[in-house]
């Protein structure tokens, strides 16, 4: 059985791409929304939820294999699990920053985040990770955002999209808009509509869908 964590829906988008690559498996998901959305809290109360919901994942439910899928759990909390859980492989979320290299054209990527993950050292890490690469990424903080999708507030979240699209296309001229937050990928075709036509938009969960598949099919790790 594989576990999957998130504050809330957000993961659900990542959930759908792993039902998707592995429909012979159980999956086990656990919405945290009593303290969603992760990216306005602070890392320490972040890694104490992940701690926790990992230890009923494993020791309640069982998960031989957990999916942290949540952009500011992964960067808070990962770390930590992966050393107090030693026998238990780990696939955490992103964003999707490389694949965005090989598709724009402009040379012009937006990243929507939370301040959360765009604070955190390991998104400073990925982005050191592509400098030199000739793509200037205009970093945009979406506060808000989260908790509208979240509570299922359209018009919040039409109105947050807009806002963030609109900060991001004044400072450069982007092709591809890069979504930090496993819950913008819920509303994607809100975002496509607002965004418009020729801006290209990349989601985690194909790629955390696809590495977890990997994991899968690995000699002697039954999942």
């Amino acid at each position: 059985m594989i576990g999957v964590f998130d504050s809330g829906i957000g993961g659900m988008s990542v959930l759908r791409a792993l039902r998707a690559q592995l429909p012979d498996e159980d999956f086990k998901y656990i919405a945290d929304t009593e303290h969603a959305p992760y990216g306005e809290r602070d890392e320490a109360f972040v890694a104490e939820r992940s701690r926790a919901i990992t230890r009923e994942l494993v020791e309640v439910h069982g998960a031989k294999l957990v999916v942290v899928a949540c952009n500011t759990a992964t960067a808070a909390a990962i770390h930590l699990l992966r050393r107090e859980f030693p026998s238990i492989p780990f696939v955490g979320v992103e964003p999707p920053i490389k694949p965005a290299l090989a598709i724009t054209r402009t040379k012009n990527v937006g990243v929507m985040a939370t301040r959360g993950t765009l604070a955190s050292a390991k998104f400073e890490s990925l982005m050191r990770s592509v400098e030199g690469m000739g793509v200037n990424f205009v970093l945009q903080p979406c506060d808000g955002l989260a908790h509208a999708i979240e509570t299922k507030d359209a018009v919040r979240t039409r109105e947050l999209f807009g806002r963030y699209v609109g900060a991001i296309r004044a400072q450069a001229h982007v092709d591809t808009l890069v979504l930090g937050c496993t819950h913008y990928a819920l509303e994607e075709e809100m975002l496509r509509e607002i965004a418009g036509p020729g801006i290209e938009l990349i989601e985690p969960g194909p790629a955390v869908a696809k590495r977890v598949k990997a994991l899968a099919l690995t000699p002697g790790l039954r999942i």
